[in-house]
């Protein structure tokens, strides 16, 4: 099982080395968000699979850093078209290429399915991790997933901690813990529905 690595009183989110609150969006630019920024919140995000504390959640955890390493090395390859993923996405796909374009898909749907799970369990306060991990993962993932993916991921939906516990290893004030994951889903939330917005449409066809 995972240890905390936080002092009392702290939360995992002390930890993180970036916040999806502090992922700059800019709105007078139709929305557009930070690479660099945005890549170091998921990579802090995939710490809470540790959280989860399963050998299970290995595939989940290795597939989005996985897709991360494809949007940063397209980053580092072309910085300065790459500032933002938005005009990273466009700059590539105009070179005939997709790897980070397909890599930021695949990063916004396990995000998007991360965000639904810790959502749905945080508005319904009876309900087992289990269940809110399998609900989202059936809304965002598996349709896409193929037959020999999906019994690895649904495994990972059963091998989920009880909540007492999960919660408790997010840190020992409780009432931290909840308004600091609200506060972070919002933020989550908010930069997958503008990625799955931008990705939807017809100019980041591949």
């Amino acid at each position: 099982m995972a240890t905390q690595a936080y002092p009392p009183g702290g939360t995992f989110f002390d930890t993180a080395k970036r916040s999806f609150t502090a992922v700059p969006v800019n709105k007078s630019k139709d929305n557009a968000i930070s690479t660099t920024e945005f890549l170091e919140a998921s990579e802090s995000l995939t710490k809470l699979f540790d959280v989860l504390g399963s050998v299970a959640f290995k595939p989940v955890a290795s597939d989005m850093t996985g897709n991360i390493k494809k949007i940063r090395d397209r980053q580092l390859s072309s910085p300065i078209d790459s500032e933002t993923l938005q005009d990273l996405v466009l700059n590539e796909l105009k070179t005939k290429k997709h790897t980070a374009t397909e890599g930021l898909v695949w990063l916004v749907r396990g995000l998007d399915f991360t965000s639904q799970a810790l959502r749905k369990n945080l508005s319904n306060p009876s309900e087992e991790l289990s269940t809110s991990f399998r609900d989202a993962y059936g809304n965002t993932l598996k349709p896409h997933h193929s037959f020999m993916i999906k019994p690895l991921f649904s495994a990972a939906m059963s091998a989920t901690p009880y909540r007492k516990d999960f919660y408790a290893k997010l840190g020992d004030n409780q009432e931290r813990v909840q308004k600091e994951l609200g506060e972070w889903l919002s933020a989550l939330e908010e930069r997958v529905g503008i990625l799955k917005e931008f990705l939807g449409r017809k100019e980041c066809k591949y």
